[in-house]
């Protein structure tokens, strides 16, 4: 990316803290440079299924939604959103009173009922280093981009940052700005367990770790795979499980399955000393958000594209 320059970095002594010479532009506009400006969005009025369907199509973990006559953005929905939805969350509301726990009712629902509305966005004139901030500083993982009249003319995300700066952060260890509290789950445990446990905690991924079958109770636990809100989703859409869902719910259907169907197995991972750029050359070659962190083949962390925003934001 043109408008960052990180060049000779060097390391405090405080853990976590770096001393930079780092120069994120500040011109105004400049986000314009790294924003998505060809934005895939969907009308108030697509339906929750058929708008979880487009995501998966395209890989999104987020889509806007607009007016499909003037363009402006009325707001935003996750694949987190369409979890809260079917995994009990306060989204599940929608289904238990207003659709009287008709689940095929409730996904054919308008998109305008799970969406955040009114969703925190930038200027089209904003700069990078005061979008950075308010990404950090709102806990979101993306920003659309809006003109004078509130139309959507771009989005930028947590990735875009990721990849933009892949090779460039050199002095920064993953040790430094990795989760270290990190929650894991079994293989045998059921997807709507796991769907459940993540909407209630925000948790975008999980890792899946066990104990290694030859020795059982004598070993700590390993690595399996990790297992992310997208594959959760992509699991309903592939399995046609949306179409199931007459008198059946949501929990009912995914008791029957267990996470190991849908993880990721031999996740990719990353080592506490592995730099913040090679980190990010990881997320682009394998086209993920975040892996865990791993020493003497133990899970010790995670880290993610957001943590990659709070090291430009630190700068």
């Amino acid at each position: 990316m043109k408008n960052v320059n990180a060049k000779n970095l060097k390391r405090s002594g405080d853990k976590g803290s770096v001393e930079r010479e780092t120069n994120l532009s500040e011109h105004d506009g400049d986000i314009m440079t790294l924003a998505k400006k060809e934005v895939i969005s969907v009308p108030p009025t697509k339906s929750i299924s058929g708008t979880a369907k487009i995501m998966i199509e395209h890989e999104f973990r987020r889509i806007p939604v607009t007016d499909p006559g003037s363009g402006k953005l009325l707001g935003i929905v996750t694949s987190m959103d369409i979890l809260n939805f079917l995994g009990g969350g306060d989204k599940y509301n929608i289904i238990k009173y207003k659709c009287d726990d008709n689940y095929l009712s409730a996904i054919n629902e308008p998109v305008k009922e799970i969406m955040t509305r009114g969703p925190i966005t930038m200027n089209h004139k904003s700069n990078i280093r005061e979008t950075v901030k308010a990404m950090v500083d709102n806990h979101v993982g993306a920003m659309p981009i809006v003109d004078k009249d509130e139309k959507l003319v771009g989005i930028v995300t947590e990735r875009d940052f990721a990849l933009a700066l892949a090779g460039v952060l050199t002095d920064e260890l993953v040790q430094d700005f990795m989760t270290t509290d990190v929650i894991t789950v079994t293989p045998g445990t059921s997807i709507d367990y796991v769907t459940k446990f993540m909407v209630r905690n925000s948790f975008r991924r999980l890792p899946i770790v066990s104990e290694d079958e030859d020795i059982p109770d004598r070993t700590p636990e390993k690595l399996r795979g990790i297992v992310t809100s997208n594959d959760i989703l992509k699991f309903f859409v592939d399995k046609k499980l949306f179409s199931q869902m007459t008198s059946i719910n949501a929990s009912e259907i995914l008791e029957d399955f267990k996470i190991s169907e849908i993880m990721s197995k031999g996740a990719k991972t990353v080592e506490p000393l592995t730099r913040l750029g090679e980190f990010s050359e990881l997320l682009k070659n394998f086209n993920i958000g975040g892996v865990p962190v791993v020493k003497n083949e133990q899970v010790v962390g995670i880290i993610t594209e957001r943590d990659i925003l709070k090291a430009i934001n630190s700068s």
